[in-house]
């Protein structure tokens, strides 16, 4: 698994905004959490997508 720098800000920004999320609590704090999630599955996805390189 070799993550771009790209790769990596999405994840550590998605951490951080579950972690927040889970501190907001309540129906806000789901959402937040859920929305940080995302990102963290998305940023862990694009390190395995293979890049390509011209």
């Amino acid at each position: 698994m070799k993550g771009t720098s790209t790769s990596w800000t999405v994840l550590g920004l998605g951490a951080g905004v579950t972690l927040l999320g889970r501190m907001i609590g309540g129906n806000l704090g789901a959402g937040v959490t859920g929305f940080g999630l995302a990102h963290v599955a998305l940023g862990v996805l694009d390190q395995f997508r293979p890049s390509v390189q011209k």
